[in-house]
């Protein structure tokens, strides 16, 4: 049986840039990407690229490509860069001063609360009382594809906290992770989540699987793969779930299962490049439904969004990885601190931090502890179904891959 999760009455927490912004809080627009030539208008997305969060201000990377949207937003790009440029660029390159260290996270965009609301303050208290040290933190949130180039090219994050396998492997193939970042516990993966889909509160169209989301009439929200790792986890769960005959067709059934992703993009007409731009989008009101993770809903809940999400019969379970990059790490002469962030996050405290805000612990005692949090899954599974990643990369994404079809015959065809 399908499972629809209703809203429950929870307290406002708030956006944490919204309440903790100062008067040189710089801010840009995030663009989005449209799968097709449709009447829809760009919509401003929170984020933009490469956003900077710093003691409560934020300022956009200067690794981040820059679409400035009008001539205001170009102007506080400038600034941001400025900004950055002062506290990453310009000067002595060590984050250590006197008895205090800066760590600057790139991270994708779902977990920005569990990390700023919830595992960094577990961790500079849990730092102070060990080391005497106080640590600071400098947090930026993109698509984790856009996040793990943005690192490879100039981009200094301490620690890569991401959402695909890959986008880790990626950064590790330019030689900036040089450790074997799988050796951590859970082969490096530090929170994990699961595919599902956002309805409006009531569910008014009835949505209770993946093959209503092939209706026709019917309009989709889901981020870009080139740039959003919480795209290609919704595209990995759509495919993988009809190849294992939830689809109402024959498992194996690789047509089926290539039918149904490519009936479900027919209804697609906004591609966000990130996970939270795509539901924030849902928020202001567009589209019928989003495919998303299920914390970015129940993270929404917490600041006061009323929508319910369906949990389809079958999905995948996403694995989201964190690593420490070596160079930068080294280079900032802050790896002591870095390894110990990065070791923290398996710590009860920090599991316990990612689940307060809807990401399912892979820690198993404390996600005994939280269980009545999450509804089971009818047919849970992980990448692995589908090959793993390499597979996954050259068989749905590559240049003849099923997901790279399906786009061109739906844009050849409009």
């Amino acid at each position: 049986m399908h499972e629809v999760t209703t809203q429950r009455s929870v307290a406002r927490s708030g956006l944490m840039i919204s309440r903790r912004a100062r008067p040189c809080d710089c801010r840009s627009i995030g663009d989005q990407y449209h799968l097709f030539k449709t009447p829809f208008k760009k919509r401003g997305g929170h984020g933009g690229p490469a956003l900077l969060y710093s003691s409560g201000v934020r300022a956009n990377s200067k690794a981040a490509l820059l679409q400035p949207q009008s001539w205001r937003v170009f102007a506080l790009g400038l600034i941001g860069a400025l900004c950055l440029c002062v506290s990453q660029a310009c000067g002595d390159s060590s984050r250590v001063k006197g008895n205090r260290v800066t760590l600057t996270i790139g991270g994708y965009t779902t977990p920005r609360e569990a990390y700023g609301k919830g595992v960094i303050p577990a961790f500079k208290t849990y730092w102070k009382e060990k080391t005497g040290q106080d640590a600071d933190f400098q947090e930026s949130y993109q698509g984790s594809g856009a996040q793990s180039r943005a690192i490879i090219g100039g981009f200094e994050a301490d620690v890569a906290a991401l959402s695909l396998e890959g986008d880790v492997d990626r950064i590790a193939g330019a030689g900036l992770i040089t450790h074997d970042w799988k050796s951590k516990p859970n082969n490096g993966i530090a929170s994990a989540s699961i595919v599902v889909i956002a309805v409006r509160e009531g569910n008014p169209k009835q949505i209770k699987d993946w093959t209503d989301l092939a209706a026709p009439g019917l309009n989709v929200l889901t981020p870009d793969p080139k740039t959003s790792g919480g795209a290609q986890w919704n595209v990995n769960a759509i495919y993988g779930a009809a190849l294992r005959g939830y689809a109402d067709s024959a498992r194996d059934d690789r047509a089926a299962a290539e039918k149904l992703l490519k009936d479900i993009f027919r209804n697609v007409s906004i591609m966000d490049k990130g996970a939270r731009e795509s539901l924030t989008n849902f928020e202001r009101g567009a589209g019928d439904a989003a495919i998303t993770y299920e914390n970015e809903v129940l993270v929404s809940r917490q600041a006061g969004q009323k929508y319910d999400y369906v949990i389809p019969r079958s999905t995948i379970l996403i694995e989201n990885p964190v690593a420490l990059v070596d160079k930068y790490a080294d280079k900032h002469g802050v790896r002591a601190a870095a390894e110990a962030f990065v070791d923290f996050l398996w710590s009860e405290a920090a599991q316990r931090a990612y689940a307060k805000y809807g990401l399912r612990p892979v820690d198993q005692k404390v996600a005994k502890e939280v269980e009545f949090q999450f509804p089971a899954v009818e047919d849970l599974w992980k990448i692995g179904f589908l090959g793993g990643w390499k597979s996954v990369a050259n068989g749905l994404y590559g240049p003849e891959g099923v997901y790279t079809r399906v786009i061109d015959e739906l844009r050849a065809s409009r």
